[in-house]
């Protein structure tokens, strides 16, 4: 079997029923816990940017970018989504798309659905959100080192994306370690293409729609 090495969208068959029914349970337990913090604490001006938002990242996922010979990568969009909506609504934005993809275009399996939504929705989001806001404080602010905190955060957000379905192949017994170097290696290069989009659709948004940045709990989780 042939290892995806550069695809987060993992199909059926690479996780072992165990591991993935795992991930479920792990993913459908954080999703619930972000519905209620969605609701208990999204403006409600920001509801109608959900939807946008998902839509801009699924189809900004449709375009590939090379990265170096016989790879590619596109966005995963989970720091954009998290930087503008928030944490908690962000993971429920990238929940949808990953479901999306996987229900309608077959990009990535059914029952593995849990872990793609748990490496790109939960690691990539709430991980990539975390980091962003303690390098945006350690550089001066939110407001002020923005666009250099989401970069950062988003080249990293694939990164240990890429680490954690590297985890569950091995777990699974159908990758051997050596496959985590690869896969962070691969996704090392995918991820400069993250952070320059995340960066330039950030800034653009700062440029003309500054009010949407501001929508957004900006409590830290």
């Amino acid at each position: 079997m042939g290892l995806p090495i550069h695809l987060l969208h993992t199909p059926d068959g690479f996780l072992s029923g165990p591991i993935a029914i795992a991930m479920w349970v792990v993913t459908a337990g954080v999703i619930a816990y972000a519905v209620r913090r969605t609701n208990e604490s999204l403006d409600e001006r920001a509801v109608p940017l959900l939807g946008v938002t998902a839509a801009f990242i699924f189809a900004a996922q449709m375009f590939n970018f090379p990265v170096g010979p016989g790879m590619s990568g596109h966005l995963l969009g989970g720091v954009l989504a998290a930087v503008m909506l928030g944490p908690w609504a962000g993971t429920l934005v990238m929940t949808a798309v990953v479901a999306v993809q996987a229900l309608i275009f077959q990009d990535g399996g059914l029952l593995v659905m849990g872990a793609n939504i748990f490496n790109m929705g939960v690691v990539g989001t709430l991980g990539g959100y975390w980091l962003y806001r303690a390098i945006a404080g350690l550089l001066g602010g939110e407001e002020r080192r923005r666009l250099p905190a989401a970069g950062i955060a988003a080249w990293t957000s694939v990164v240990a994306g890429a680490a954690a379905i590297s985890v569950q192949l091995v777990a699974s017994g159908v990758a051997p370690l050596g496959v985590l170097p690869i896969m962070v290696g691969a996704h090392a290069l995918i991820g400069i293409g993250e952070a320059l989009i995340t960066v330039a659709a950030l800034a653009f948004i700062a440029k003309t729609r500054a009010d949407l940045l501001r929508l957004r709990d900006a409590q830290p989780v």
